[in-house]
């Protein structure tokens, strides 16, 4: 085996399933293992040009050839069409860890396809905002919006705040300084809701 071979090998073996996660939510069952199949056909011939961090590159391969196999439209929804389809309930199981999970996949289905993009880059596949702006074909300034955006939205679905029984002060009441009373320290969110 070459040293060409050898790089392709490695870069199949590190990435395969990575690209096939990606592709999945995108593009039919069936057609996932087709573009997967020519992301690693147009790897192969261009093996010498992927960069020493290959999954973005591989990952914006798959975006583009999932995008011109399967044409425009309803491109916009196709991912969190997919996202939801992973929270059926025939293939629920009673673990607790899958409770949990088809709650987290149920939030993600309730983002935008480009927030979720952005945050499944980022927190699923280890992208970094630029890397993660390359694929999603946007400045890196856009995606940080869809990432702050889909985060926040996120954890305000999979931690709403508590109701209180009625006739009850709650504690944000309880917080607000009076007229007479001095004002205290601010109290910041646990969840960063600040524009990147």
């Amino acid at each position: 085996m070459n040293e060409r071979e050898a790089r392709f090998t490695r870069l199949y073996e590190a990435h395969y399933r990575s690209v096939f996660g990606y592709v999945v939510l995108r593009v039919e069952r069936q057609a996932a293992e087709d573009v997967t199949g020519e992301v690693f056909a147009v790897a192969w011939r261009k093996v010498d040009e992927i960069p020493e961090r290959a999954l973005p590159w591989l990952l914006g391969v798959a975006r583009n050839l999932a995008r011109q196999s399967h044409g425009a439209t309803d491109r916009g929804r196709r991912l969190v069409d997919r996202l939801a389809a992973l929270t059926d309930p025939a293939d629920r199981d009673a673990a607790d860890g899958v409770i949990a999970r088809d709650q987290a996949l149920a939030a993600l289905a309730a983002l935008s396809a480009k927030e979720a993009e952005a945050v499944t880059l980022t927190a699923w596949h280890g992208l970094d905002p630029a890397e993660g702006a390359r694929v999603a074909g946007c400045s890196r300034a856009a995606f940080l919006v869809r990432l702050h955006r889909g985060r926040r939205r996120l954890a305000r679905t999979l931690d709403p705040p508590a109701a209180e029984p009625a006739g009850r002060p709650t504690a944000a009441s309880e917080a607000r300084p009076s007229a007479a009373a001095p004002a205290g320290p601010t109290v910041r969110p646990l969840v960063n809701t600040e524009k990147p």
